[in-house]
């Protein structure tokens, strides 16, 4: 467990880092494969305009570029913060072998980062969510799934 905390503690000093430099918010992410550090990320959010730009998918982003790869096949991240809705998608998305956090959604709801809205939000039918939601155009868009199935030379993930 030893090597796991020297990871923790870089996820740790990144988000620390964030914040004293005015970037973003408080939070830092690694990714390992094979005992090192093979990329890192911090909130990008206000610095560049970018809502998802959350540590962990800037992270997952900078992985998938040197692996040359969309998956995370034989790598752990360790985030400074328990992963929030969008960020533990993009994470099942990505398919590392194990998630490591620091701090709690609960510390994190504490200085005013509470996601527990989309929580709420998510286990409800679309009709009752506060964002209004409406489906348009189901039949063209069948299109581009049915080249989907037919397709020879796709790539499955």
């Amino acid at each position: 467990m030893e090597a796991e905390k020297v990871f923790m503690r870089e996820a740790i000093r990144l988000s620390v880092q964030n914040v004293v430099s005015g970037n973003g918010g408080p939070f830092g992410a690694v990714i390992v494969k094979n005992g090192r550090i093979i990329a890192r990320g911090v909130n990008q959010v206000t610095s560049s305009n970018d809502p998802t730009a959350h540590a962990e998918v800037v992270a997952i982003r900078n992985a998938c570029k040197a692996l040359g790869s969309f998956q995370l096949d034989d790598c752990q991240m360790f985030t400074s913060c328990e992963p929030c809705p969008m960020c533990l998608g993009a994470i099942y998305w990505a398919r590392p072998d194990k998630v490591y956090y620091a701090n709690t959604k609960q510390d994190a709801a504490d200085i005013n980062f509470d996601d527990n809205f989309i929580y709420d939000e998510i286990v409800l039918p679309i009709e009752n969510r506060k964002l209004e939601t409406i489906q348009l155009l189901r039949d063209e868009a069948q299109v581009a799934f049915v080249e989907w199935i037919k397709s020879t030379g796709k790539t499955e993930y």
